[in-house]
């Protein structure tokens, strides 16, 4: 069957649509594309390994950040975690929508960011900072219903990691006193950010499962069985074993499935 026509409000031009077919139809068509979208999948996926290998540079100039209750340093900003995901969002005087709001794609990254608690359980935490003052920050997140960590910028951290008047993100690993710079993304990169696995993706612990690619000695449990509901996270505590029952039926689906893709 021949494509159908509609008019577009946005060109005044006849919209060209993909054609009708048949229930069997869709599905070939479904199923072929499907063989392009698992390839892609792998690919993503052997693209964070080889993310996880990439070298560390060292940070050792002191940084200072402020928030309501005070100055904090750049160590500070883990939050007691190994991992931290910095986004340097356009927030401050000049910017469009100034002050009651961000810039407008750092607004949209902003209203993506799914539930911290996911990225705290994999020993990851996500902070926010920008130019503006912190009484800017807390009535713009108050306004937009946002709940991450913002901090106000107060020296050169930003253009120091890549960042200049614009928007970034970049990714650090603390191991004891010591902060290495790990990876970093921006321009048509930060557009795929929020969400969880597209978080832990870019860092250098990985998403910490088993199925992993990741260097010997990297964390790593099962899969699927730290997942949890976002209020229910709790330091330490086993598994629930319900949870563990059913996610070990998905294991080996997954399992499978890989072990189908390989042949």
């Amino acid at each position: 069957m021949t494509s159908s026509t509609d008019n577009s409000a946005s060109t005044g031009k006849p919209m060209r649509t993909p054609p009708v077919v048949s229930p069997q139809e869709w599905e070939a068509a479904r199923q072929q594309l499907l063989v392009k979208e698992k390839a892609q999948t792998r690919a993503r996926d052997a693209l964070a390994a080889e993310r996880r290998r990439m070298p560390w540079t060292e940070v050792t100039k002191t940084y200072a950040f402020e928030r309501p209750e005070g100055r904090l340093a750049l160590p500070e900003l883990f939050d007691g975690r190994r991992q931290l995901i910095v986004y340097r969002a356009f927030h401050e005087p000049g910017v469009y929508g100034w002050p009651e709001h961000a810039c407008r794609g750092c607004s949209m990254v902003a209203d993506q960011v799914a539930h911290l608690a996911h990225l705290n359980a994999r020993d990851t935490t996500l902070v926010f900072v920008s130019r503006a003052p912190q009484a800017d920050i807390e009535r713009l997140k108050a306004r937009m219903g946002w709940t991450m960590p913002w901090y106000t910028l107060t020296d050169d951290f930003d253009a120091d990691h890549g960042v200049h008047e614009w928007h970034g993100t970049n990714v650090f690993y603390r191991e004891g006193d010591r902060i290495f710079r790990t990876y970093f993304l921006n321009n048509r990169g930060d557009e795929q950010m929020g969400g969880t696995w597209n978080y832990l993706d870019i860092t250098p612990l990985g998403r910490q499962e088993l199925w992993e690619d990741s260097p010997e000695g990297y964390p790593q449990t099962p899969t699927y069985k730290w997942w949890n509901w976002h209020d229910s996270y709790v330091a330490d505590a086993p598994p629930d074993r319900k949870w563990v029952e059913i996610s070990d039926a998905g294991e080996a689906a997954f399992r499978a499935e890989s072990a189908n893709a390989k042949r």
